[in-house]
């Protein structure tokens, strides 16, 4: 049997039951998917319930309306890339949103992985004023638009056959409730799909791929791909052009950015997806990997609901508690230059986010 995850739903439910007693303080964001360094310094905020926002806390407001949106990246100094779950991308002008390129339906015309025909636009990453890189994560794929609205495809993730331990253990076999009773008579291991939450370009020009992991949400195999620069329809896992550079480690990727040499991957929660969505995580974290070696370090854990992260004046930010409306934030995660020490506790990041 095979599941797969949908972003913008299935790792929501559930999720209010997680939510702080009402005298938290109230943020001014409702859903978080990601967030972005502004060509000023400043902070973008893609809440999907609003628009994009800029600042944090108290001083966000909506610079453009658009309901839906998941990601935002900076396409000139004054416009926008934006993606949104009615699978379009957009460029802005001004506090307008402005239609470029429908990748639903180019999904379902091309369908470059064969799983579904489904399309969950959830990261995009500006090559500029005339194109953008768009990680379609039910598409399983990662595409490459012009400003005409030109689409072609970057590269295809493979499936993986996986443990199905994980899942099993949240599901509480051998005696899981009835509804997920199908978990414990799942075979040893079955084919997981990749999930494509994000993307980036390195300092080499290659573009460096994060997925996920679909269900049954495995521990430690959530990858990171290296595309060469300028290779184009290719499948990784199959052509010299894509290798998985980060391959052991890694569980439920949700964002990667590039800082001083690294590549540091943002994980929704460390016992997966599929654990927040039940109720058992234990928060996410980040991770600096170097994409040489593969090895990954520890920067941040204990990580309430982390779903996006950025650098800002070399700082690493990121959006916390993101998918609980009225409580979802943007805060400091670590010091200046990206160092491994923690700029706030685990218990003082709770502090912020409930006073």
């Amino acid at each position: 049997m095979r599941r797969r995850v949908s972003i913008l739903i299935a790792v929501v439910g559930g999720l209010l039951a997680l939510a702080p007693a009402a005298s938290a303080r109230q943020t001014p964001f409702t859903t978080i998917f990601g967030i972005d360094t502004g060509p000023k310094g400043g902070l973008l905020v893609a809440d999907a319930g609003q628009g994009i926002m800029r600042g944090r806390g108290d001083a966000a407001r909506v610079v453009v309306p658009l309901p839906g949106v998941t990601d935002v990246d900076v396409r000139t100094k004054g416009s926008f890339w934006a993606i949104a779950s009615d699978m379009w991308l957009y460029r802005t002008s001004g506090d307008r949103a402005i239609r470029v390129a429908n990748l639903g339906a180019f999904e379902r015309r091309v369908n470059p992985h064969p799983a579904t025909t489904e399309s969950n636009p959830f990261d995009v990453e500006s090559l500029g004023a005339t194109r953008a890189l768009v990680a379609d994560a039910a598409g399983n794929d990662v595409l490459v638009v012009n400003k005409d609205g030109r689409i072609r495809v970057v590269a295809v993730l493979p499936n993986q056959l996986v443990s199905t331990a994980n899942a099993k253990r949240i599901a509480g076999c051998p005696n899981a409730p009835p509804d997920f009773a199908f978990v414990c008579d799942l075979p040893a291991r079955i084919p997981a799909e990749p999930v494509a939450t994000s993307v980036t370009r390195g300092p080499d020009g290659a573009i460096y791929i994060g997925e996920l992991k679909g269900f049954p949400a495995p521990l430690h195999r959530s990858r990171i791909w290296r595309v060469e620069p300028g290779a184009r329809n290719v499948h990784c896992g199959k052509s010299p052009d894509c290798r998985a550079v980060v391959h052991g480690g890694l569980t439920s990727i949700i964002d990667l950015r590039f800082h001083a040499g690294k590549v540091y991957a943002a994980q929704i929660d460390d016992k997966s997806w599929l654990a927040l969505e039940a109720g058992s995580g234990i928060g996410g974290s980040v991770r600096a990997c170097d994409v040489t070696t593969g090895e990954c370090e520890a920067v941040v854990d204990g990580l309430p609901i982390l779903t996006s992260i950025t650098f800002r004046g070399g700082a690493l930010w990121g959006a916390i508690n993101a998918l609980i409306p009225g409580v979802a934030d943007v805060v400091p995660l670590a010091s200046a230059g990206g160092s491994a020490a923690p700029a706030v506790s685990a218990r003082a990041l709770a502090t912020l986010t409930h006073r």
